[in-house]
């Protein structure tokens, strides 16, 4: 894996005028910065996107991003409605949520292809119709009472998720290179997200009480997704003007011309993926899942716990899952300044350019994720449980905006980040698959209790935390895997570096780096079919119980 020894020398920034303007800029803001990565060395007679246009891009997905997360946090908010009316267990509500899953592991890595080579502007506007027919029908499913109809339902709508998962990201890796405003970009988006997701869950229990039908809350959901079509059109026409007016925007530490969309399938490039990456995606396995798993039982878990109704439930897991929505933008910021991906805890004020004083200890994230596990396991309290409900809540803050952000950081070529972020989503999702069922027998063998379903949350709260560690060791002996470390400041100034590390990548230990990218996608492959064989599985046994 090509795990090098060795401190990095020091090299010259590459010489180009995004540098100096960004060296003149200094570190103190990282909106403004943001204009920084449209200057580059490439011939051109279009003038690069100024802030303005940027800033409206990151608003009008935000928006999207907002819609699409109202609807997300409806069905587990309403995990106990549904089984009563749907008249189903937990092992058929287990595979409800799962059919989402199944179809992306299916269909989502050539989803990314094809965000790659269409670009992320086009790939959303039929994502989102689809998104919304799905609605249409899981309401439908919803009124008919129907469990058959909805599984149904949920996969044409998990049709157009796949599309939109990926088209997301992949626009704003087009519009902002690491550490010169993605990291805030991605996490404003998910702030919005948060707000959204909070609005839906927190509101999902109160719809159906009030209305006396709960069908009526994924009616709602319909109605907030039309706008969010709405949005997603103008966003295509806005994007469409934006890249005729304006020249392609480079990467001002390596010089690397970013794209929206490709010329042909780079099946080659993705392929290649470099270990640093699989790395990151081995946190996000287990950081990932517990939250996903989490969070689909966290209403029905407070119900029980603080033996409250469904709407209170709905608020205090709303809550826990999205409280921290204001830290999100915050630490974007930072990690766009600052660094310290795997860290997130110490970096140096003093000598920013000083790599030994960058890593100290595990990700915030893996720890308070542990943390809050174990005391829902073993803390009995109702006070123990709002205390684990707190830590959650913060850890989660720190999850998705520093794996996103690392993922991008990791890779030699943004034009195949869709296919990358892709790869995450499958793993991700065929995991989520795995864990869902378990969780569902586990709670259907001991009576509708969280017992053993908390034991296994800490038990992947563990590996996480144990990924972490690996991976701070890690960075202190690979130069390839400290990168993820970096401050901006040390990015520009060793923008030449790590150009020589990706020629060496490729081309001196190119076979041994191959044989490692392969090996990595054939342990996805095994992880991708063993998810299939629980999903089937899940779907036997769930319809003859």
């Amino acid at each position: 894996m090509a795990i090098v020894n060795d401190m990095e020398p020091e090299h010259p920034p590459l010489q180009n005028s995004s540098n100096e303007a960004i060296e003149k800029l200094g570190t103190g803001d990282a909106v403004a910065s943001l204009t920084n990565g449209s200057e580059t060395s490439i011939p051109t007679t279009k003038p690069p996107a100024p802030l303005t246009w940027k800033l409206a891009a990151v608003a009008i997905t935000s928006l999207i991003r907002f819609g699409s997360a109202w609807s997300d946090g409806i069905t587990s908010a309403m995990k106990s409605t549904l089984k009563k009316k749907l008249k189903i267990n937990n092992r058929q509500f287990a595979l409800l949520e799962a059919s989402e899953d199944f179809m992306v592991t299916l269909l989502i890595l050539p989803s990314g292809l094809l965000t790659d080579r269409m670009g992320g502007a086009n790939t959303i506007v039929y994502g989102n119709l689809l998104f919304t027919l799905g609605l249409i029908l899981v309401a439908a499913a919803a009124q008919a009472e129907s469990f058959k109809f909805m599984i149904g339902a949920r996969i044409i709508k998990a049709l157009g998720d796949i599309a939109t998962q990926v088209a997301q990201y992949k626009m704003f890796s087009s519009w902002f290179p690491p550490s010169s405003g993605f990291a805030s970009t991605v996490a404003f988006e998910l702030a919005m997200g948060k707000i959204g997701g909070f609005v839906g869950t927190a509101t999902a229990n109160v719809i159906s009480h009030n209305t006396g039908k709960f069908s009526w809350t994924f009616w709602v959901a319909v109605f907030v997704n039309i706008f969010v079509n709405i949005t997603t059109l103008f966003f295509w026409w806005f994007s469409k003007i934006a890249f005729k007016k304006f020249s392609p925007v480079a990467d001002p530490s390596t010089g690397e011309k970013l794209t929206e969309r490709s010329k042909k399938f780079e099946l080659k490039k993705v392929s290649e993926l470099p270990w640093t990456f699989w790395c990151v995606l081995a946190f996000s396995l287990f950081e990932t899942s517990t939250a996903v798993i989490f969070q689909q039982n966290a209403t029905e878990m407070a119900q029980q716990r603080f033996d409250i109704n469904a709407i209170k439930a709905g608020w205090y897991s709303a809550t826990v899952q999205y409280a921290g929505f204001f830290l999100v933008p915050l630490l974007g910021i930072f990690i766009d300044l600052f660094g310290n991906r795997i860290s997130i805890s110490k970096f140096s004020i003093v000598n920013p350019m000083d790599d030994s004083a960058d890593i100290s200890t595990v990700a915030f994230c893996g720890t308070g994720m542990f943390i809050s596990m174990a005391l829902i396991n073993w803390v009995n309290t109702q006070t123990g449980f709002a205390a684990a409900f707190g830590v959650y809540a913060f850890a989660l803050s720190f999850g998705p905006t520093t794996i996103i952000d690392s993922i991008r950081t990791s890779m030699w070529h943004q034009s195949v980040f869709g296919s990358a972020y892709a790869v995450k989503i499958c793993m991700n999702n065929s995991m989520n698959i795995i864990v869902r069922i378990i969780a569902g027998v586990l709670q259907d063998y001991d009576d509708n209790s969280y017992r053993r379903v908390v034991q296994l949350y800490v038990f992947l709260a563990a590996m996480s935390v144990v990924v972490s560690a690996l991976l701070v060791l890690l960075s202190w002996r690979s130069i390839d895997l400290r990168y993820l470390q970096w401050t901006r400041k040390q990015r520009l100034a060793k923008g030449q570096l790590w150009n020589e590390r990706k020629k060496q990548f490729h081309e001196i230990n190119g076979v041994r780096n191959r044989r490692a990218s392969k090996a990595c996608f054939a342990a996805l492959i095994t992880l991708v079919v063993g998810s299939w064989c629980a999903y089937i599985w899940g779907a036997v046994t769930g319809h003859n119980s």
